[in-house]
């Protein structure tokens, strides 16, 4: 005969300073858990968010990023005679040819420096990336020193607001924009004219090439194409898989870090469960040969001070993702390892990222409190009924 459900729950009630302060230490844990998993969810949403399915990515041959990669004029020209490109509105392919530079740029308040990301544009800049609208000023003049900056860099660096000034390469630049990309990556980057900016850092040759596939369903012939072509020492990705690449290294640091944490605290969450439930098991002997007595087997005995544990687990994962949730009104910035340039982005609640923390503090509920159920269950009825 099982004993209700309702049963462990008025036992939690009956203790309740007691449920409080363990299902606390076990939503700490909780919190830590899912923090993590949403700061590396976070990090790889901005950047996947960065790229679209349609555009495709042509970088130098094993390059890990655009700031390591080399595409000479002649490729560059290769392909965009390509039949793969989309042809916009106005008679003109989709594709740009851009240079990413990292240049070094103070903080503002703390003065600090970070590396910024540089990004010369061409005309099809804009077209191929439609998340990026302009939401101050105008856009840089073709052949001038002028540049215009995301959101992200404008409220985070000195001299990157609209109407100042920065000075690198040599030469001076005015910020005549500012621009809103969401939370994508580029909303961390400054971009500017490509061919004054490819003069002033004396770069002979584009970082990229990124342009419109006119079908998704072409990538395939196109990367082989262009792979297999002699003339040619590139490589094709979809943009989509060129910045989750960007995202896995910090990604699988932060989650390594995380877990590494999250096992030193659980130990202490398990240790206050199983400290819990055996001070209930001793305090409810005499109850538990009443159980006994009364026909209840020692199953129903276990699955009851399991349930307990369980449900004292709940209440803690509970809590842990409900704080954790509020850190996605946060935003922070890091250094991207990949690309070596500062990214901002925020944390990221996913409903993979609540179950799976629901799961661990259960996890943690059932190893806290699986050997007091296995003492509560081996009880003799006699000396149980005996205890005072």
């Amino acid at each position: 005969m099982p004993i209700p459900i309702s049963y462990s729950f008025r036992n939690l009630w009956t203790r309740r300073m007691t449920t409080v302060l363990t299902a606390s230490g076990m939503g700490m844990v909780v919190f830590v858990f899912a923090a993590t998993l949403m700061l590396a969810d976070g990090l790889q949403k901005t950047l996947v968010e960065t790229g679209s399915p349609e555009n495709v990515v042509v970088i130098r041959r094993a390059a890990q990023s655009e700031v390591q990669s080399g595409v000479e004029r002649i490729q560059a020209s290769i392909v965009e005679s390509r039949p793969e490109v989309a042809i916009g509105a106005d008679g003109r392919p989709l594709l740009a040819k851009e240079l990413v530079v990292l240049i070094n740029l103070l903080k503002r308040g703390t003065g600090k420096p970070a590396n910024v990301v540089i990004r010369g544009i061409g005309e099809a800049s804009l077209a191929i990336r439609p998340q990026v609208k302009l939401v101050m000023g105008r856009m840089p003049r073709p052949g001038s020193s002028e540049i215009i900056t995301g959101q992200g860099i404008a409220k985070r660096f000195e001299g990157t607001g609209i109407g100042e000034h920065l000075r690198f390469a040599m030469r001076d630049w005015t910020v005549v924009g500012v621009f809103d990309a969401g939370s994508t990556g580029f909303s961390s980057e400054i971009w500017g004219d490509a061919d004054q900016l490819m003069q002033s850092f004396r770069r002979p040759v584009y970082s990229s090439v990124t342009f419109r596939l006119k079908a998704i369903s072409l990538f395939d012939s196109f990367k082989a194409a262009v792979e297999e072509d002699p003339r040619m020492t590139v490589e094709a990705k979809r943009e989509t898989k060129y910045y989750l690449d960007q995202s896995e290294a910090m990604a699988k640091f932060l989650r390594i870090l995380g877990m590494a944490l999250t096992v030193i605290f659980s130990l202490g969450a398990v240790i206050g469960a199983m400290i819990t439930m055996y001070a209930a098991v001793a305090n409810r002997i005499v109850e538990i040969g009443t159980l006994r007595a009364l026909g209840f087997q020692r199953r129903s005995i276990l699955l009851a001070f399991v349930m307990e544990s369980l449900f004292l687990g709940l209440i803690g994962g509970l809590a842990g993702v409900f704080a954790a949730s509020f850190l996605q009104l946060l935003t922070i910035s890091t250094m991207n390892w990949q690309s070596f340039a500062e990214l901002a982005f925020s944390f990221t609640l996913s409903l993979d990222v609540v179950v799976k923390s629901i799961l661990f503090s259960l996890f943690m509920g059932l190893a806290g409190g699986l050997l007091p159920a296995f003492r509560a269950a081996r009880m003799n009825i006699v000396e149980a009924l005996r205890a005072n």
